[in-house]
């Protein structure tokens, strides 16, 4: 097993053709498509049958930025351009940024402001581009503010709980397969349960698509487990 990229130290996989640097992992990234695909058809079902409670923007833009969080990690373990943070962080950061902030929206009983999720994925854009080191920082400290925002709200919210710890649980087995698999832990050696076709970065792939997924349908839900309209950025009277 040897690590192939600088950029993908939390990978130890074989290594591939020039276009294909990490098989594994660029494989596995697709699961992210597949899971924003799945997430967009689902909420169009249930809103197709419940029209009176269509809900807002959240779970289709959580959709869409797992589609191109697949897109980016495809371009970053497969060709590895230079640039590949410009595509592969910003829908990451977005998507963190949003499951965050919709938390703390609802643990506070007020409107999500959309423009504070946006702005910081579009401030990992440029971070991105000039310093990857920061937006892979801003990043950890966006995801610690999202699972510990989340796994709060599941506390108070028995509505969200269910899909909210399995969704932890999905993102917490990943995370320790992915790591226990990196250069220098025990799992990266020749020989090993993940020397082959598959890594442990690609398992932390597919679990982490899963985790989008079980924890789409509670995104945007409130109190008392409505999914109303009124997420946007007017307020009414306080």
């Amino acid at each position: 097993m040897v690590c192939v990229t600088p950029l993908a130290t939390a990978a130890c996989e074989p290594a591939g053709p020039a276009l294909w640097t990490q098989p594994p992992s660029a494989w596995s990234s697709l699961a992210f498509v597949v899971a924003g695909v799945w997430i967009l058809v689902a909420e169009h079902r249930r809103r197709t049958r419940d029209r009176a409670a269509a809900g807002g923007p959240e779970t289709p833009a959580l959709g869409v930025l797992t589609i191109l969080i697949g897109v980016g990690s495809v371009v970053q373990h497969g060709p590895a351009p230079s640039w590949n943070p410009v595509l592969h962080d910003p829908p990451l950061m977005g998507a963190l940024a949003l499951v965050a902030a919709d938390a703390v929206a609802d643990l506070t009983r007020r409107p999500l402001r959309h423009r504070w999720w946006l702005a910081l994925a579009g401030l990992v854009v440029v971070l991105a581009a000039v310093a990857p080191a920061a937006s892979e920082a801003v990043q950890v400290a966006t995801a610690v503010v999202a699972v510990g925002s989340s796994l709060v709200r599941a506390w108070l919210r028995r509505a969200v709980r269910r899909r909210t710890l399995a969704a932890v649980a999905l993102l917490a087995v990943g995370g320790a397969v992915g790591r226990y698999s990196a250069p220098g832990w025990p799992w990266c050696v020749p020989g090993g349960w993940l020397d082959g076709a598959w890594s442990g970065h690609a398992v932390w792939h597919v679990l982490a698509a899963v985790a989008l997924v079980v924890l789409a349908p509670v995104v945007g839900r409130r109190a008392g487990g409505a999914r109303g309209r009124s997420n946007t950025n007017v307020e009414g009277p306080r």
